[in-house]
């Protein structure tokens, strides 16, 4: 299988070209995004370790760091990378994720080299009970191992486990956006890439990592001649999105809050990803965009994102400000970020690209920058993720 972004970028150099020219770069959007194909097939095929049971493992990095098997970190290298992986190596390692749920089909945060299933972040540590992610992982896991194996076997092995870790997922009963039960000890850990932020109440991104994860099990559903099921999960994903779109939307800041109890801040990410999924209506949608052009300057270094709007940091946070996941910048969302700052400035969108791509060959592909501080290169989502939304990026502009 070629890589999905070849055609693309044949059909694509001369508009992308001079729209990069407009952004007052040298080079192209193409040339960045090839760069960055090449980029991430090399850090996953060298992030590569063999588990005690033979299974080949990618972790969060090239090197000694992230000492297991991380399911979202390597969830991002398939959404950005697919075709660096063998069907076998696919389908091992959803075997592995989808065998590691827990009795009651909690996902797992990582698993250990030896095959111990954690399910809570920093080794068990943190939260009560299992991290509020998991679940919609494993099933984007398997979405994409079949959709490029086609493995009919897999997909009758997985089907029921992938629907009871989508009913293991914590839910308010009647909006059904993901819901972390507000107090004293942290009820369970949000997002992993918020894993250290305290965010209670109905949380964001993982509602929207659950609409994304209905949809591919509707997908799954469907491909196993499930119809009337597909159709079930189909729907349940609509309902959460009509949701979002009216728990967390501040119509006023023209952003997504990221928590309704405690974290209640602006949530950059969850906002371009609310965009890129298209879980924000239009309307939502440009005015995210707006919002990203008119403070650029505030939320974006070197082509790499701020989780909160310029000068905010989170309410309730384990990590020091102007550190990690509280005032730094990441690139592993700059793909949504483009793919919504485009609706409002494409010429900023394909620098930000370019800017991104830069930073990489200079300082290497970063887990998250600060000014002059730079944190784990060769890091695989940050290489490899925000080719997802670039690609998403490039295809609307070339419309149906």
């Amino acid at each position: 299988m070629l890589r999905q972004c070849v055609v693309l970028l044949l059909i694509l150099v001369a508009k992308t070209e001079a729209t990069a020219g407009q952004a007052g770069a040298s080079g192209s959007l193409s040339e960045a995004v090839q760069w960055l194909e090449t980029e991430a097939h090399r850090i996953i095929r060298a992030s590569m370790r063999t588990m005690a049971d033979g299974t080949a493992a990618f972790p969060p990095q090239v090197g000694i760091g992230y000492e297991a098997f991380w399911l979202r970190d390597y969830e991002y290298t398939l959404e950005g990378s697919v075709d660096s992986y063998s069907d076998k190596e696919l389908t091992d390692a959803c075997r592995l994720f989808v065998h590691k749920l827990d009795p009651d089909g909690a996902g797992v945060d990582c698993i250990k080299f030896d095959g111990t299933p954690i399910y809570k972040p920093g080794f068990g540590s943190m939260g009560v009970h299992p991290v509020a992610d998991g679940s919609q992982f494993t099933v984007a896991v398997a979405w994409h191992t079949y959709r490029k194996t086609k493995d009919a076997q897999l997909l009758a092995e997985i089907l029921e486990p992938l629907v009871k870790t989508m009913n293991a997922v914590p839910r308010h009963p009647d909006t059904g956006l993901v819901h972390i039960v507000p107090g004293e000890p942290q009820e369970r850990c949000p997002y992993g890439f918020t894993d250290t932020i305290r965010k209670q109440g109905d949380v964001l991104f993982c509602s929207l990592l659950y609409v994304q994860a209905c949809r591919q099990l509707s997908d799954l559903l469907e491909a196993a001649g499930r119809d009337a099921d597909a159709k079930r999960w189909s729907a349940e994903g609509e309902r959460v999105t009509q949701s979002v779109r009216r728990v967390f939307w501040d119509e006023q800041v023209g952003l997504f809050r990221a928590a309704t109890v405690c974290c209640r801040e602006h949530d950059i990410w969850g906002s371009a990803f609310a965009v890129y999924l298209r879980v924000a209506d239009a309307e939502q949608s440009q005015t995210v965009a707006r919002y990203f052009r008119d403070h650029y300057n505030e939320i974006v270094q070197a082509g790499q994102i701020r989780h909160l709007p310029g000068g905010v940091y989170w309410e309730k946070a384990v990590c020091d400000r102007d550190t990690y996941q509280n005032g730094a910048y990441w690139a592993t969302p700059a793909g949504w970020f483009v793919c919504t700052l485009d609706l409002a400035d494409p010429a900023l969108a394909d620098r930000t690209v370019i800017d991104l791509v830069r930073d990489f060959q200079s300082g290497g592909a970063c887990e998250w920058i600060l000014g002059q501080r730079r944190q784990l290169p060769n890091y695989l989502a940050s290489a490899a993720l925000p080719l997802a939304g670039i690609r998403t990026m490039m295809e609307r502009r070339i419309g149906p």
